[in-house]
């Protein structure tokens, strides 16, 4: 369903969107934030292999999800179209809330430790969360959860952005 969505999602802001130069000077920055958390949660996530608990995941459960977010609030911002980001609301509240339910019950089968872990550690709202292991990022994770995907579609966002902004 997300990849749906996703589509619509792209096809409504790059039909919209109407940028300029102040919009883009404050939208991309807020984007360029939440890629910068989606990374540094891809660079700690060992996929189906351990339960991820350090760097952004010693504070909040879904960081990369956070990260879509906080990036999607960027292109809303750089677009001007604010009805985007109730479309963008309505997608994350009926297609990511649910799918993070689902991959909560996935890693409580996987990991006997997780309930433990959802205890201390808050779904959504960064917390004080865990202390202690401060296992540092690793690119190889990035590499491997393939998140250098999301920076190319950023990229490919705001040339959008900024072709439309000189075409007018």
């Amino acid at each position: 369903m997300r990849v749906p969505c996703g589509f619509v999602l792209v096809i409504a802001f790059a039909w919209l969107s109407r940028p300029t130069v102040l919009s883009l000077a404050i939208g991309l920055p807020v984007g360029v934030l939440g890629l910068a958390i989606r990374a540094w949660a891809a660079g700690h996530l060992e996929k189906n292999r351990s339960l991820a608990c350090t760097g952004p995941y010693a504070r909040v459960r879904n960081p990369l999800y956070i990260g879509t977010l906080i990036t999607a609030a960027g292109f809303v911002i750089a677009s001007r179209r604010w009805w985007l980001a109730a479309l963008f609301g309505a997608v994350f509240f009926f297609v990511y809330l649910p799918v993070i339910e689902l991959e909560e019950q996935h890693l409580r089968s996987l990991f006997p430790e997780y309930a433990q872990y959802a205890a201390r550690v808050p779904a959504l709202v960064p917390g004080r969360g865990l202390a202690g292991d401060r296992r540092p990022f690793r690119w190889a994770l990035y590499l491997r959860n393939e998140e250098y995907q999301a920076a190319l579609g950023f990229l490919a966002g705001t040339a959008w952005l900024v072709f439309r902004l000189i075409s007018r």
